[in-house]
């Protein structure tokens, strides 16, 4: 008798979907490509996400604890903010990462960039205007100074995460990332 188990099974289609819409992005994947990396039926496929767009979106479901990042004095921001950018970037999941899914579908998908654009404002932008605007500056000023980090880790995420340039050492990366960050928030 062979036992089943539908949790790992949906994990382990969606592991293998984020990998291949990471790394072929969503046109070039099948069910079928998901289902045989998986291991399973496309049937499973259709039956736990209804088919490809579903799954899609399961696999891009993106959490970042920002709440974490945010606590302490702004003087400290950037450090913490690099810490935990180059911590997502170079730990696990890597090529797996949700966020980077998304990012890269982003390009092809109208869907995928209405919610890239909405998770960044939700879990990004606005907690982070938030935060600045509680540290003592005005709202105006705030909400500047977090659209202008939020634009600048966006298009460093993009240039060496979606177009593939090298990352760099984590080291130097997480300093850049600290000091430039922290310039932004001091103004």
């Amino acid at each position: 008798m062979t036992f089943r188990d539908a949790k790992a099974t949906r994990r382990r289609i969606l592991e293998h979907a984020r990998r291949l819409f990471a790394r072929q992005g969503f046109g070039a994947v099948t069910v079928k490509d998901v289902a045989d990396a998986a291991g399973v039926s496309p049937n499973l496929i259709t039956r736990y996400f209804g088919g490809k767009d579903g799954l899609f979106v399961a696999a891009t479901r993106v959490e970042i604890p920002v709440s974490t990042v945010l606590d302490g004095d702004r003087s400290a921001l950037g450090a913490r903010l690099a810490a935990s950018i180059v911590q997502r970037w170079f730990g696990a999941p890597g090529e797996d990462d949700p966020l980077l899914v998304l990012q890269r579908a982003s390009g092809e998908r109208p869907e995928a960039a209405e919610a890239l654009a909405a998770f960044l404002d939700t879990n990004s932008l606005e907690p982070l205007h938030r935060f600045l605007r509680d540290s003592g500056l005005d709202d105006a000023e705030a909400r500047s100074r977090a659209a202008a980090i939020d634009a600048f880790v966006l298009g460093v995420s993009t240039r060496r995460r979606v177009l593939r340039s090298e990352l760099g050492d984590p080291a130097d990366l997480q300093a850049w990332l600290s000091t430039t960050i922290q310039r932004l928030a001091d103004g």
